[in-house]
């Protein structure tokens, strides 16, 4: 994986919970892309503006292996990594952890297909490709805290 990272906050919401208060499974998955928009805000892009561009970044595999649950109320961080694989695809690493104990709750990933305005794929813009290519590694080391703003509260996420 590159040196390029994100740390996002977020916290456990009520609506995100079963019953017995344990965050459904579907929601770490949402989260993921919280890290993601914030990782590829913080190289200088936005969904918004690479759709502008021409190319989507659809999800053509995902991957989440849970390892304890996060609860209602929980203060969590989502740390996004994220890797050139080729010109047309980029994957994306993810760690949930609650920070006040340390403990890593689950990880995954997900990868995506760069697709031109007609759905075939297309290379991804030069300068996602430059920001996420291994052999930069050394020249992009950074990482940013920002909170999520909950979806039920609107708006985007913020530093």
């Amino acid at each position: 994986m590159s040196a390029r990272h994100c740390l996002s906050r977020v916290r456990v919401r009520y609506a995100e919970t079963d019953q017995m208060g344990v965050v459904y499974h579907a929601n770490y998955f949402v989260w993921f892309e919280v890290g993601r928009t914030d990782l590829l805000r913080d190289c200088g892009w936005s969904y918004r503006e690479i759709e502008a561009e021409g190319v989507s970044l659809p999800v053509i595999e995902a991957h989440c292996e849970y390892r304890q649950p996060a609860r209602y109320d929980d203060d969590l961080e989502i740390r996004t990594r994220g890797t050139l694989v080729s010109p047309v695809r980029v994957e994306f690493a993810y760690e949930v952890v609650r920070p006040i104990d340390g403990v890593a709750l689950c990880t995954g990933r997900t990868v995506h297909a760069a697709l031109d305005r007609e759905g075939r794929p297309c290379r991804l813009p030069a300068r996602v490709q430059a920001v996420l290519s291994p052999e930069r590694e050394s020249l992009r080391s950074s990482a940013r805290i920002r909170e999520a703003v909950p979806a039920s509260g609107g708006g985007a996420p913020r530093e």
